[in-house]
């Protein structure tokens, strides 16, 4: 099944590599409005996904990453129209020169094929994957969690027939609609057909794509991400740059998970982020020395545990800490962080450049929420994924990172000298 999958995606890409700017904009905003048109079927199989989702106890996080809403699915017909706005990298000229040879040399952008997704309890990235890689030229094969089941057969099923609509090979869009665990094996060994491979869920799944695959991979989502309070920074400021971090939506892997304190503000600051998060109803997970200066707090407070620290929450839950100073905080984020998003609250600018310098993530923010790292809010359009790796793609994925390419030589019947 999966082989005539991947030759019809290959096919597909052909053809896609070819069209012209507008083209592919007209296929997307077919999408968009037919997404809209057909909402009440993708929201009722969405339904018959949480309902199974609730029934097997999937936690609150996981659940509202599945959740699809009228307003949600607006949201991200609306995302695919903004993608059609933003500039087609496939044909750019990056660089050139002229040979001594006479030979012109160029380098332009292509699309790099056929890019396979496997991903959980995210119906929206179905939709993201399709309208970034069409704008791109790339064909898509998908691979949702049986979480999202119906939800994707739905999705598929209109974003297909959009592209028949518009004259395009539905092959340019597929989904591995099997709940099989033992295909995902065999996707990872799709190489002859698979171009890139990007896995979009927990560790598990990362772990299991870089160890079993034989197919680039682009690793990255896992965000245990980390905001450093310094000792200059303005108390209400900062208080309202953690509580939209944490709360704004938890389940998202750029939320805030980890709260490092300076030690010379501890004592003051600490019992103003209780009654902040008490609020918000977030409950700390406190180290042995964060422990006395929120224990009479009103928000809810526990023991930190070890394994804490290394794990997404995805949840109103927030680790605190406190650390002796910058390099005690940048140790913390070394040992612990993923590499996704990380910030420093600081009122300092000798303090705010260490932190950008010695702090290697994907994203590193000054005096900002961790919550913008995001494809949207970087002017990308809908991402495909953040990459937490460092070769291809790093940060989130836009629409140039779902191309590579290629040299063009060009001469006057010109032979190597």
């Amino acid at each position: 099944m999966l082989n005539a999958m991947g030759k019809a995606a290959r096919q597909a890409a052909y053809q896609l590599s070819t069209l012209s700017t507008a083209e592919k904009n007209r296929a997307l905003l077919v999408i968009a409005d037919m997404l809209e048109a057909n909402s009440q079927s993708i929201i009722q199989a969405n339904e018959l996904d949480m309902s199974a989702a609730r029934d097997s106890g999937m936690t609150d996080a996981l659940l509202d990453r599945l959740l699809l809403t009228p307003a949600r699915l607006s949201a991200i017909a609306s995302d695919v129209r903004d993608v059609c706005r933003l500039s087609d990298p496939v044909g750019q000229v990056i660089d050139g020169s002229m040979q001594d040879s006479g030979l012109r040399l160029e380098r332009r952008r292509v699309p790099l094929g056929v890019i396979g997704v496997i991903y959980e309890a995210r119906p929206n990235v179905t939709i993201d994957v399709a309208s970034l890689c069409l704008k791109t030229g790339n064909a898509a094969i998908l691979r949702g969690g049986k979480e999202t089941h119906h939800t994707n057969q739905a999705t598929v099923k209109v974003i297909q027939q959009a592209l028949e609509q518009c004259g395009l090979p539905k092959a340019a869009v597929q989904a591995i609609d099997s709940p099989d665990r033992a295909l995902v094996a065999e996707m990872l060994r799709l190489d002859k057909y698979i171009d890139m491979l990007i896995p979009r869920g927990g560790a598990a799944l990362h772990k299991l794509c870089r160890e079993q695959s034989t197919i680039p991979v682009i690793t990255g989502g896992i965000g245990v991400c980390h905001t450093f309070v310094d000792e200059s920074v303005d108390f209400a400021k900062a208080l309202t740059v953690i509580e939209s971090a944490k709360v704004q939506r938890p389940s998202a892997c750029n939320s805030l998970e980890t709260l490092l304190v300076h030690d010379a503000i501890a004592s003051r600051f600490l019992p103003e982020l209780s009654t902040k998060m008490h609020a918000a109803g977030v409950t700390l997970h406190a180290s042995q020395a964060a422990m006395p200066h929120l224990q009479n707090g009103p928000a809810k407070v526990v023991a930190v545990e070890e394994e804490d620290y290394s794990d997404e929450w995805l949840s109103l839950d927030l680790n605190v800490t406190i650390v002796a100073d910058i390099d005690a905080a940048i140790a913390h984020i070394r040992a612990y962080g993923t590499e996704h998003s990380d910030a420093i609250l600081t009122r300092s600018i000798s303090q705010a450049e260490r932190f950008v310098n010695e702090v290697d993530s994907s994203a590193v923010y000054v005096n900002a929420s961790t919550r913008f790292t995001d494809g949207g809010q970087f002017g990308l359009g809908a991402e495909v994924a953040v990459s937490t790796q460092k070769l291809h793609a790093r940060g989130p994925m836009g629409l140039e990172a779902l191309t590579t390419y290629k040299w063009i030589g060009y001469g006057d019947d010109l032979v190597r000298p």
